[in-house]
């Protein structure tokens, strides 16, 4: 999801076709602090935000559905979460838990730049024990030529104080780290930036043709070599450190081979696993990017709003129809087309819109850089021969 600011926390795809909710996306607000070149967001100036009273009425409207089991992560997401006081966020949760008479259990998650955090975030994220991602892209020389302030400055000494002070806490967190073109040059760079700073968790996400990003430097010829290249060395990397650290495109892989023997089915294609809610109270599902975006084919992705609509209510509507009828087709193009369809189940939607020109469409720049790159390299080093080391006869 997000190449700027905000990513769900390392998610992963589920295994069956489980509706429940997994994941609520919330929007406190649309504004960003940043101005990176390569976010997707089309709105991120603006500083409308969620006011308690809608809050109150999503979780009003999603208690009294039939969409949550027994527990679900709240990603506070789209723009920069901790734009919004600290202040809205204690009113926030303890709306959310007086409302949440049935005792579900919930996950609280921030993605975060980094620019923002003090003390008093810091004692408010332990005090609710909210999962902390920060966004970098390694080494200021990365991470300052596309993360920058609206005055155009680099923003890298400030994540790096934010980090530090997370650390000084004892607060744990993962890194979102985005790759493009010159990121390909420096995997040796990134790795030892991350170990340097007792970085423990990473995930790297691919610079994506998604909403206003309509291009991405990753296109350039050669560059899908250069990228396997890249990934190539960071696993040989991350495989030889002594030092705990988990790549999360390595780790998802290794788990599925492990542990998991049936085929995945991407959360982004099951409605209702996702729910995505802005701060206006508009709703989507599927891929969470889909909220906030236009599209020629179906005007916009919204599917209702919480002051008119249930969630369940989309069912019966026709711009869901046709958006999961899409998205379905998409899947079953890719079931029929693509030997690493067992451990995708499908792909991401938005990218397959973004990239394709339609949902009902298989293979993306995305899933050959994300998904089949990095099974590859972990596939080709499980088949290595292992060397036995034999005894010299005495």
């Amino acid at each position: 999801m997000d190449t700027s600011n905000a990513q769900t926390p390392l998610a992963s795809p589920h295994h069956g076709t489980s509706p429940h909710l997994k994941l609520l996306v919330l929007q406190p607000t649309p504004f960003c602090n940043l101005n990176c070149d390569y976010c997707y967001l089309p709105d991120r100036a603006a500083k409308r935000s969620l006011s308690l009273d809608l809050l109150e009425r999503i979780f009003h409207n999603l208690f009294a559905s039939n969409l949550i089991e027994t527990q679900f992560t709240v990603v506070w997401h789209a723009g920069e979460p901790l734009v919004m006081p600290v202040s809205f966020y204690e009113q926030a949760f303890q709306k959310i838990r007086a409302l949440n008479v049935k005792g579900y259990h919930i996950v609280h998650s921030m993605q975060t730049n980094g620019t923002l955090i003090n003390q008093e975030w810091c004692d408010f994220i332990k005090r609710y024990k909210v999962h902390i991602g920060v966004s970098i892209d390694g080494p200021a020389f990365i991470h300052d030529a596309h993360r920058k302030t609206r005055a155009g400055k680099g923003t890298h000494a400030a994540v790096m104080r934010g980090m530090a002070l997370l650390q000084s806490n004892n607060i744990e967190f993962h890194v979102i780290a985005v790759i493009t073109q010159q990121s390909l040059n420096f995997p040796d760079e990134i790795f030892y930036f991350f170990m340097k700073n007792s970085v423990k968790r990473v995930g790297f996400n691919i610079e994506e043709i998604e909403g206003v990003n309509t291009s991405s430097s990753l296109k350039k010829i050669g560059s899908e070599k250069r990228y396997q290249k890249f990934m190539r060395r960071i696993y040989d990397l991350t495989k030889n450190t002594p030092h705990s650290f988990v790549v999360r495109e390595f780790e998802h892989i290794l788990d599925f081979i492990v542990q998991e023997p049936n085929i995945i089915q991407s959360e982004q294609t099951v409605p209702f696993v996702i729910l995505s809610i802005d701060c206006d109270g508009n709703f989507t599902t599927f891929s969470p990017e889909f909220l906030g975006l236009k599209s020629s084919v179906y005007g916009d992705f919204v599917l209702g709003n919480v002051w008119n609509d249930t969630f369940e209510s989309v069912y019966t509507s026709q711009k869901f129809r046709s958006i999961y009828q899409d998205i379905s087709r998409g899947v079953e193009l890719c079931r029929n087309t693509c030997e690493y369809f067992p451990l995708c189940g499908g792909g991401a939607p938005v990218n397959k819109y973004f990239e394709n020109g339609m949902l009902c469409s298989a293979e993306t720049m995305y899933c050959r850089y994300t998904v089949k790159t990095p099974v590859d390299i972990v596939l080709d080093d499980l088949e290595k021969p292992s060397v036995l080391m034999v005894p010299e006869p005495l």
